[in-house]
């Protein structure tokens, strides 16, 4: 499927005027409403189904105010917009956690090629067959004669070593900022500010402040800038890099005692959040039901793909920085820091892969 952009200039491009927004906007507000009411009604799987939602629609909103912010009364989408991502931000941090610890245990077993770590293990075994966690890659096996597989042998043996005390030390730091992330999204849905917020959706639900020229503006124009944002952007990444299989700069700085977040990282997880604002106008233009683009799917798994590594690596690297652990744990962990980083490597050459079909195959 070709990549349909949205030319604002193309006189067979259908006329989506500002009501098209107002129906999208009031219809996101009614999933936060369902989503909201399951919260309050549900156990404790139903709790973690309406985060989910909650967090859903909470997006939705935010980037359609941002991406159509002309259209909007501007006081009243400046006061919700960045209360809805305060929002997203805060129910989203016990689910990545979670995450990372997952990817990272798994990881490690993969790596050490021992046996899995008992109670990870058996949670992660759980995950795996309820179809919610990636099943671990086996192993390459050591690519020259007998030396080198002697020398793969003895490093394997001095991951094994450490691996176990690694995960313990990952699963104590990443399961405590799970437990408080748990804490405050209890604290954040109870409190007065979540609440105000709860009442300006609803009132979104049934009346969208638009300006007066609104209904009958043409959307295109406001949803082709938001794609031309997202192509300058990644016109900018170092895509030459991303071709390459391994970036020792990046792998440097991770294992550094900078704990800054990488500066490779940022422009990358900026395209990130480009695409899916540009992914929501296409909602907007075509319908939330409208038929998936691959191909902005693709590129879109790569970049998370992208954020999970490149955070789980940082993880990774933050527990080498503990004080007093052994040497063949902080080995552990600088092999699985690698890891990660070569992960971050692979989903980059991954979104160059899907974005140049993209170009390529665009009308």
């Amino acid at each position: 499927m070709a990549q349909q952009h949205l030319d604002p200039t193309d006189p067979t491009a259908e006329a989506v005027t500002g009501d098209s927004l107002a129906d999208y906007l009031r219809a996101r507000a009614t999933e936060f409403l369902r989503a909201l009411r399951l919260h309050r009604e549900g156990g404790a799987e139903g709790s973690v189904d309406a985060a989910r939602a909650l967090r859903r629609s909470a997006r939705r909103i935010s980037g359609s105010l941002h991406t159509f912010r002309p259209l909007l009364d501007p006081d009243w989408s400046e006061e919700i917009r960045p209360e809805l991502a305060w929002l997203s931000g805060t129910l989203g941090l016990e689910h990545a956690y979670e995450a990372r610890l997952e990817r990272l245990l798994l990881a490690l077993h993969r790596l050490s090629g021992a046996a899995a770590f008992p109670e990870q293990a058996a949670v992660a075994a759980g995950r795996r067959a309820a179809g919610t966690a990636p099943v671990p890659r086996k192993a390459a096996g050591p690519a020259g004669g007998p030396a080198g597989a002697t020398a793969t042998t003895t490093e394997r043996g001095n991951l094994t070593v450490g691996a176990a005390k690694a995960g313990a030390l990952l699963e104590r730091q990443l399961t405590l900022a799970r437990t408080r992330a748990h804490s405050t999204a209890l604290q954040a849905l109870g409190s007065s500010r979540f609440h105000a917020v709860a009442d300006k959706v609803a009132v979104l639900a049934s009346e969208v402040p638009l300006t007066p020229a609104a209904p009958t503006a043409d959307l295109h124009p406001l949803a082709a800038a938001a794609e031309e944002r997202l192509t300058d952007a990644v016109a900018a990444l170092p895509l030459v890099t991303a071709g390459h299989p391994y970036n020792a700069e990046a792998l440097v700085h991770g294992l550094s005692p900078d704990p800054s977040p990488h500066p490779q990282d940022g422009p990358w997880h900026q395209v990130r959040l480009l695409l899916r604002l540009h992914r929501y106008a296409r909602e907007v233009l075509l319908g939330a039901h409208s038929p998936t683009d691959v191909r902005l799917l693709t590129a879109g798994q790569a970049l998370n793909r992208h954020r999970d590594a490149s955070e789980a690596a940082a993880a990774a690297a933050q527990a080498a920085r503990t004080p007093r652990i052994t040497p063949a744990t902080a080995y552990a962990l600088g092999v699985l820091h690698a890891d990660q980083r070569h992960e971050v490597e692979a989903a980059r050459f991954a979104f160059q892969q899907a974005w140049q079909k993209q170009t390529v195959n665009a009308p």
